[in-house]
């Protein structure tokens, strides 16, 4: 529903405080105190965007965020985990879990809204569900399925928006930073080498159908996906060979 954000927080005063900063805001705000209200409440209406507790007391906002990635139905729902986990390792498991941005309590109601614009601007981006092709790697937002040549290829949640991100910007260098901003969010701070370990899986994935090439580094820049594969590098046959000496001239002819 147009937005409707459902807040899952099992503290009362913080659920509270959230709700009216965000009505305050225009939203509509569905609440939950743990994950099975929660299930009821998106099976009866899909949020716009959902703010995650990461502690919970029946089950951890991480396990309820990988479910959610893993239907159709919600997969490309926004998620924002709310969590007092400040480690570099905690927003990576985090991140990778399928949260499209991390919010470190306690925060202030003004960075909570400029989260949720950002979040919702990033994920949702016009043609938001045109597949894209390139060099026979199709990708389809819709159903999260990709493909190459016709052979599925299996992402984990920030290699799929890598991946897409990418595809939609095909032949532009983007540096480290740059790629950290437009997929992770300007908001969450991990290193620019996570960069290079989620490129390396992606390229692992890719390589099966021949499609690593299509992701080229830039050397001292940064990354950039190609257009089209790389043509490959076989020596071209000479039309006419130069006979050698001491041969006759029918074997430069045969050759």
């Amino acid at each position: 529903m147009e937005n409707t954000i459902l807040v899952v927080e099992d503290d009362p005063e913080l659920q509270e405080v959230l709700t009216l900063n965000l009505q305050n805001a225009g939203y509509k705000v569905l609440r939950a105190s743990n994950i099975r209200q929660a299930e009821a409440l998106v099976n009866t209406t899909l949020p716009q965007l959902i703010l995650l507790d990461w502690m919970l007391p029946d089950t951890p906002g991480l396990s309820f965020a990988r479910k959610l990635r893993s239907e159709s139905r919600t997969m490309a729902v926004p998620i924002i985990l709310l969590t007092g986990r400040d480690g570099e390792s905690d927003k990576i498991t985090g991140l990778e879990a399928g949260a499209d941005d991390y919010l470190i309590k306690p925060f202030s109601p003004r960075e909570l809204l400029a989260r949720i614009k950002a979040v919702m601007r990033r994920c949702s981006p016009q043609h938001a569900d045109m597949i894209v092709e390139i060099a026979g790697l199709r990708l389809d937002p819709a159903s999260r399925r990709i493909t190459g040549n016709g052979q599925d290829i299996e992402l984990g949640a920030l290699e799929f928006r890598m991946l897409r991100f990418f595809m939609t910007h095909p032949g532009r260098v983007y540096s480290r930073a740059q790629l950290l901003d437009e997929i992770w969010g300007n908001n969450v701070y991990v290193e620019e080498r996570t960069v290079d370990v989620h490129i390396r899986r992606l390229r692992q994935a890719l390589e099966p159908t021949g499609h690593k090439d299509l992701l080229e580094t830039v050397r001292g820049v940064g990354y950039c996906f190609r257009r089209e594969l790389p043509q490959d590098a076989t020596p071209r046959i000479p039309l006419m060979v130069r006979p050698a000496q001491g041969l006759p001239d029918y074997f430069a002819r045969a050759a």
